[in-house]
């Protein structure tokens, strides 16, 4: 490599590769090594070229409308130049020395300004423009770690209320770029529910839920995003009524209509195996439609289950627990001891058996469903004087004090649970 002593220094001159035209104008450039001796030149030059081509690597990776690849690579060229990407308003606080030194590294001999350089000196790349149907496309992968370990099932009954949501806003206010929502917007949305609420049919709670998950999503990809914007997001709330609770069946219902023989005969086999295990067990219909064969614990000193997250995700940390088997639920299991297949990956389980219990008159009133069985398990509990921490513990759910110990063994549970099974 021939070197030349311009003004002490020697340089060296090589030519700008073809790939880089488009973000370096010159066809040549001279480099400086900041040195008059030979061989100290000769260690310099590769590692000075390297880092050239290094920077115009970052600037040809920038040249791009995609923000999140510019912002990257202005990051990173920032870093070569020896400085930490800021974005432009934490730029024009910094103390005047590095504030002109930036200025002065973005600035070509020529006087004009190297854009590219400026992006990652002065943190001039702009902020995204996202509208409302794309922030909801940039959530699901911002927020792709909550769906960690979710079941098919799962997963669409977590997207698709946020789906609804964010369809709903854009119905009332437009496909907007979130920046520009105003505080306007969103009461025009929440008037646009309070109208719903007085024609009927729909609840706040529905309406709450809408505002939830819209600020859910749009926080998310502000954050993530780093977009710094103000959303008018606050007290939106509408007032609710009395939450009603769900009734529980009464236990002369179970054993008189839905455990009278024949009663469930024209339900499928798994779906009233699924339902005859939560009369003993209490267990959410989905934990019951998801177990699997090394979950069902038929041939253990303790007939039991046991909830975990095998191939879903549980409710809460909570909800990991066993129960024991008993009466007509130990039964069921008996006859499907590998699990429900049918019903794993389906949403159809409560629907169905809803619908069967509904048409052959084996609700107890409008408001039972099934998911009564559920309470009527805990009510069943309670009666029997079984302790919070034990009822808690086998209904999965959280206690209001510390934990200390594993709980009852299932043998104590098998043994609270006999004279209240059915």
């Amino acid at each position: 490599m021939k070197f030349v002593n311009r003004n002490g220094h020697l340089h060296f001159r090589k030519r700008v590769p073809r790939r880089f035209a488009d973000i370096e104008q010159r066809e040549y450039v001279w480099i400086s090594l900041h040195t008059d001796l030979e061989d100290v030149a000769k260690r310099k030059a590769s590692a000075v070229w390297e880092e050239m081509l290094e920077a115009w690597e970052a600037k040809l990776h920038g040249d791009t409308e995609d923000h999140e690849q510019r912002l990257a690579a202005a990051k990173h060229l920032a870093g070569i130049r020896g400085y930490r990407y800021l974005p432009s308003s934490k730029v024009l606080k910094l103390p005047d020395g590095e504030f002109y030194a930036r200025v002065r590294a973005v600035v070509r001999k020529d006087g004009t300004i190297d854009h590219k350089e400026a992006d990652a000196l002065l943190g001039t790349v702009p902020k995204p423009k996202l509208t409302l149907s794309e922030s909801l496309k940039e959530f699901w992968k911002l927020a792709d770690d909550r769906t960690v370990g979710k079941s098919a099932d799962q997963l669409r009954r977590w997207r698709n209320p946020r789906i609804k949501a964010i369809k709903n806003l854009i119905g009332v206010i437009g496909d907007v770029e979130i920046q520009n929502i105003t505080a306007d917007d969103m009461l025009d949305f929440r008037e646009w529910w309070i109208e719903r609420i007085r024609s009927g049919g729909l609840s706040a709670h529905s309406a709450n839920k809408d505002i939830i998950h819209i600020a859910n999503v749009l926080r998310t990809v502000n954050k993530m995003k780093r977009l710094n914007l103000q959303l008018p997001l606050s007290d939106l709330s509408i007032k609710e009524g009395e939450k009603k609770t769900r009734p529980a069946f009464s236990v002369d219902w179970i054993r008189g209509k839905l455990l009278a023989p024949g009663a469930l005969d024209g339900l499928n086999a798994e779906a009233r195996a699924i339902l005859l295990g939560m009369v003993n067990t209490g267990y959410r219909p989905s934990e019951g439609a998801s177990l699997t064969a090394v979950q069902i614990k038929l041939d253990h000193a303790v007939p039991h289950i046991s909830i975990e997250p095998v191939g879903r995700q549980l409710k809460s940390q909570y909800a990991r627990r066993k129960i024991p088997l008993l009466g007509v639920s130990l039964e069921a299991f008996k006859q499907f001891p590998d699990g429900f297949p049918r019903y794993r990956d389906s949403a159809a389980l409560s629907a169905t058996v809803n619908k069967y219990l509904r048409t052959h008159g084996l609700l107890e009133s409008p408001e039972h469903s099934m998911y009564s069985l559920r309470h009527s398990f805990e009510e069943r509990m309670l009666a029997a004087g079984i302790d919070d921490r034990i009822r808690r513990d086998l209904f999965g759910h959280r206690l209001d004090r510390e934990r200390y110990g594993g709980g009852a063994s299932l043998e104590l549970a098998q043994s609270l649970l006999k004279p209240l099974a059915l």
